[in-house]
């Protein structure tokens, strides 16, 4: 672990030659979206690598191109085969690698594009989410040698049978992430339209603060949790290998937010922030027969479809000894899939029946010491009862309280939380800036 300042003290003081630093470098699709930003790519890259720092650079599709393509795929079927989609919408950042490669040879520098399967990034074979098992960093260090700027398509990666794969949304995060992991560098830059994380979506809630820095953890839970700033499984790998992350904006230069350890976060508060993860189902197994095996069965059988489940809730139902509820939230973009296999599962229970409640939003404050704290329950209840929200479900772990509310008073929602709880205000005036890798101050 390294101070990034003293990374690049002179031979003339140390006698040992300056090292170069290693930048890992990641726009966003709203930083790609038309040529004019594709430039402003090539010169922040070529400005890093001109100062004396080795730079990689990671890209997503142009804005709405995974989009695009995406709407051709359902109107050929409601269900694509998710191999065939994979194929369809990696393409996306084929066409951003070579533009900004490109880009960087216009503006008088030497740049490589690579794909995900020529690094490679080696995935298991969860078509559309895949998981990243492995990565050859031996073409990206010949290019650097080569003093290149290596341009890698974020998002994708290929499997053991080379299938291509995708990351899931919000992927190209964790393929940067992911790269900066393998090749050890001293920080991975997060470029994107907004200038950091903030305690709430400003573009929600305009009392929303930016954060300085915020540990690992909490950004796990706020990005699981519907922030949309970063891909969860990209601060999962941050936090597993000590990764830097600089979450900033391509369109100034100002200093962003830091993802690093907790001992090294600036901020002071207990409560970090707000999120809110918008197009919820709600699933409800009602009165179905009480079986051990119902459970396992169901997580199993969500498991296998890959679907994320929220909020599960297992309760005795009227007749106690004899059948029981069960509940749990999922993404509406999955609910299509998941009916297939639950209604079967439901109808095999001869008992009971599947009630689905479209149209909800989950709204989550994100801290430490939650559960142990009475207190933030009861207020967080009377804050959105005193308006008119009426909040179905609720679930409080350590880090994280979350509750059901109606997608259409979502916004409102996290503004009055965001003012209930006080997220505005800060703790911290002043006080030093983080600049390194190793989480020193300067």
């Amino acid at each position: 672990m390294r101070n990034l300042r003293s990374v690049g003290a002179s031979s003339e003081r140390t006698g040992v030659p300056a090292r170069r630093r290693l930048l890992v470098k990641k726009f966003g699709g709203s930083s790609v979206a038309d040529v004019e930003r594709i430039r402003r790519v090539a010169q922040i890259s070529l400005e890093s690598q001109r100062a004396g720092d080795d730079v990689v650079v990671v890209v997503s599709a142009m804005s709405g191109e995974t989009d695009r393509l995406l709407s051709l795929a359902h109107k050929l079927a409601p269900l694509p085969d998710c191999r065939e989609l994979d194929v369809m919408i990696a393409t996306g950042e084929q066409v951003s690698v070579a533009l900004t490669a490109m880009a960087i040879h216009a503006a008088g520098g030497h740049a490589r594009s690579v794909l995900g399967h020529q690094v490679p990034v080696l995935t298991d074979s969860s078509f559309t989410k895949a998981r990243v098992l492995w990565v050859e960093e031996g073409p990206l260090r010949e290019a650097l040698g080569h003093g290149q700027i290596p341009v890698v398509a974020g998002f994708q990666g290929v499997d053991a049978s080379q299938n291509i794969t995708t990351l899931g949304r919000g992927g190209s995060d964790t393929s940067a992430v992911a790269l900066a992991a393998a090749l050890g560098a001293d920080v991975c830059e997060i470029y994107t339209d907004v200038d950091g994380v903030y305690t709430a979506d400003p573009r929600v809630c305009p009392t929303g603060r930016k954060l300085r820095s915020i540990a690992y953890e909490d950004m796990i839970e706020l990005a699981s949790l519907g922030a949309k700033v970063l891909q969860v499984r990209s601060v999962e790998i941050a936090m597993k290998y000590d990764v830097s992350v600089h979450v900033r904006s391509s369109f100034t230069d100002e200093e962003g937010t830091w993802i690093v350890n907790r001992e090294r976060a600036l901020e002071g508060k207990v409560l970090t922030g707000l999120a809110c993860a918008r197009g919820q189902a709600r699933v409800e197994l009602v009165g179905v027969e009480q079986q051990p095996e119902l459970v396992m069965a169901l997580a199993s059988l969500l498991a296998e479809l890959n679907v994320s489940v929220d909020m599960l809730c297992h309760a005795r139902g009227v007749q106690a000894d004899t059948t029981t509820n069960i509940a749990f939230t999922i993404p509406e973009v999955d609910l299509l899939r998941a009916r297939q296999r639950l209604d079967p599962l439901v109808a095999s229970l001869k008992t009971g029946e599947l009630r689905i409640s479209e149209g909800l939003a989950r709204v989550s404050l994100v801290g430490i010491g939650i559960r142990s704290d009475p207190s933030i329950p009861a207020r967080l209840y009377r804050a959105l009862t005193q308006e008119g929200i009426v909040v179905s479900g609720l679930v409080v772990t350590e880090l994280r309280i979350s509750c059901l509310v109606d997608e259409a008073v979502s916004d409102k929602a996290v503004c009055i939380l965001h003012e209930a709880f006080g997220l505005g205000q800060t703790d911290v005036v002043g006080g030093p800036r983080l600049v390194a890798r190793s989480g020193t101050a300067a």
